[in-house]
């Protein structure tokens, strides 16, 4: 139950609304239970009364059919709209504040939990596992009290008109509380298993609809269809086992509650051939049955309702107890300017307990403005290098420091602010141009964005859309071209401003034109500031002012261009067989 208490801390700002819409809800279900008060009025006292005239019969009947007309027609409308927008506005509000404070975790969480995470589970859970829980709170706080309450007035007038046919009623009670119980903790288990066979569903298509060229291109289609019909029947399998086992809950739950009013319907009809229950009363009592039964049979409803919720609780507060490997210290300290000195000292790093060393005590002095190009081949450990710096992940031993502070004791949204970035694959938004140069810095001018474009040789281009900076890019970009989405994404560094710079295979698989404006545009952003390159094709940083090769996580070389070549070690082997590589292609 440590789910519904954590989730009565989402509830607790809502309280007061609730109550209200709980007495405003008894209002509403009470006062149909007036009905057959006025059935059984009306066929003892008016029908049956031999001592009333005809007129006397007719001049009561319009009387109390008035007062009927007047409550069902005047009074219960506004109390049934606003009992009705009330329940919606305080479920909506409340799954508003969960959603809120989910996304904020989100934007928590390390990458290292994003490269084993699946996106569209993360979106289930946020989406339809927080839906879910809506249930709890219109039925399991409103609903089901109102249900209670609508019984216990049904059961108290039930007392008042017949004891001994009252306790008729009430006789099958305990097998029916029973029967709830029974189902209810195994229902929970299946709309767990339920829940997650949905959002591995959702999160292997969120997969496959992105990688949808990939498919059509291999002509994958049977194989992606006989994956995704594997996945698709698992969860089959566990819709299937949760209706087996919840219409069985029904079976037994809604025979229990049709017993009962025939048991009553029998004993009646003889207390009115005997002589002590009046036809009225009766006729009545039989109404009453459907009004304490019928919220019984909502309460069987609402178990398999609130089954589904705790289980979507469950699931909800399970990825909001997801730890963050990355935690600002208690003293953390907000990084409000940078000179731009940075340091590795003996760094080593790994991405799991279990894993090998990514980095093996990395030793590496940066100076203001300096720009240090990392090289070497695939897996040396350049980008990972690179990600220490922002503190995307925490190094294992040794220390990254900015201007002599250790980034671990510096407030990581603060450090990220100072820090600008250009990555291989740009990610942009599914929004215009403009809000994504803008994401730089959102408070910019239009006129800072369009000076952040020139700079970033990406004016022309823009301009020649017909909407220019008001063109919806797609999703991730998708409408632009490689090197049309690098330049928007440097774009959005000139708009940052930061003093520090970290460009990771940012020119790698451009044509030579978009190359040769982004490596301009490059050049410019990197003036000033200490600037981090990662670079495959080694042509493109031999102007930085320091490189560094790396290879199995070390550093294996270190110097300028020219000071490399004279080595020849690692650097000019790897520089001379990309020139003769390049030298052929342009032969072709």
């Amino acid at each position: 139950m440590d789910s519904i208490k954590r989730y009565l801390q989402f509830v607790k700002p809502y309280k007061w609304k609730i109550a209200l819409t709980i007495l405003v809800g008894i209002l509403k279900f009470g006062i149909p239970l007036i009905m057959p008060l006025i059935t059984m009025y009306v066929i003892d006292d008016i029908l049956r009364a031999d001592d009333l005239t005809t007129a006397e019969q007719i001049d009561k009947l319009v009387w109390i059919m008035g007062i009927a007309f007047f409550v069902f027609l005047v009074l219960r409308p506004p109390i049934e709209y606003f009992r009705q927008y009330l329940a919606q506005y305080v479920s909506s509000k409340i799954l508003y504040d969960i959603r809120d404070h989910l996304f904020d975790h989100i934007q928590r969480l390390s990458l290292k939990f994003y490269s084993k995470t699946k996106t569209g589970e993360i979106i289930s859970r946020v989406i339809h596992d927080v839906e879910q829980t809506k249930t709890f709170v219109v039925t399991g706080l409103m609903n089901i009290w109102l249900d209670m309450a609508t019984i216990l007035i049904a059961l108290g007038i039930m007392t008042y008109l017949d004891p001994l046919l009252t306790l008729t009623a009430i006789v099958l009670f305990p097998v029916y509380g029973f029967s709830v119980k029974y189902f209810y903790s195994r229902l929970r288990e299946l709309t767990r298993d339920r829940s997650q066979a949905l959002a591995e569903v959702q999160g292997h298509l969120h997969e496959r609809v992105q990688g949808m060229p990939v498919i059509r291109g291999f002509a994958l289609e049977d194989h992606a269809q006989n994956e995704f019909d594997e996945h698709n029947g698992k969860y089959l399998d566990r819709a299937l086992r949760f209706t087996n086992w919840n219409a069985k809950s029904y079976a037994v739950t809604h025979t229990i509650t049709d017993l009962a009013p025939l048991v009553v319907l029998a004993l009646g009809g003889y207390f009115v051939l005997a002589g002590p229950v009046t036809i009225g009363v009766m006729v009545a009592f039989v109404q009453y049955m459907q009004r304490v039964y019928n919220p019984l049979r909502r309460l069987v409803n609402s178990m398999t309702q609130l089954t589904q919720a705790h289980a979507s609780m469950d699931r909800v507060f399970e990825f909001m107890d997801e730890e963050y490997d990355i935690v600002d210290r208690p003293n953390a300290k907000k990084l409000e300017s940078v000179h731009g000195d940075v340091t590795f000292e003996n760094v080593s790093f790994k991405y799991d307990d279990e894993e090998e060393l990514v980095l093996k005590n990395v030793d590496l002095s940066v100076k203001k403005g300096e720009t240090v190009a990392l090289v070497g081949m695939s897996g040396g450990g350049k980008s990972t290098l690179v990600s220490l710096i922002p503190r995307f992940y925490d190094v294992v031993n040794g220390a990254v420091k900015i201007d002599g502070y250790d980034v671990r004791d510096l407030q990581a949204r603060s450090l990220r602010d100072k820090i600008g970035m250009v990555l291989q694959d740009s990610i942009l938004f599914s929004d215009s141009i403009e809000m994504n140069i803008r994401m730089g810095n959102p408070d910019a001018t239009n006129e800072e964005v369009i000076q952040a474009a020139k700079a970033a040789n990406a004016h022309e281009f823009i301009m020649e859309f017909p909407n220019g900076y008001n063109t919806l890019v797609g999703e991730r970009g998708v409408k632009l071209s490689g090197g049309q989405k690098q330049r928007v994404a440097i774009a959005r560094v000139f708009l940052k401003n930061p003093p520090l710079l970290i460009l990771d295979e940012a020119t790698s698989a451009l044509d030579l034109e978009s190359e040769h404006l982004i490596q301009e545009a490059m050049a410019t952003l990197s003036d000033s500031r200490t600037t981090f390159v990662v670079a495959h094709r080694l042509s493109t940083i031999t102007h930085a002012d320091r490189i560094i090769l790396m290879n199995d996580g070390e550093i294996k070389e270190e110097g300028t261009h020219e000071e490399l070549m004279q080595q020849r070690g690692l650097y000019y082997n790897l520089f001379t067989v990309q020139e003769l590589d390049q030298h052929e292609v342009n032969h072709v």
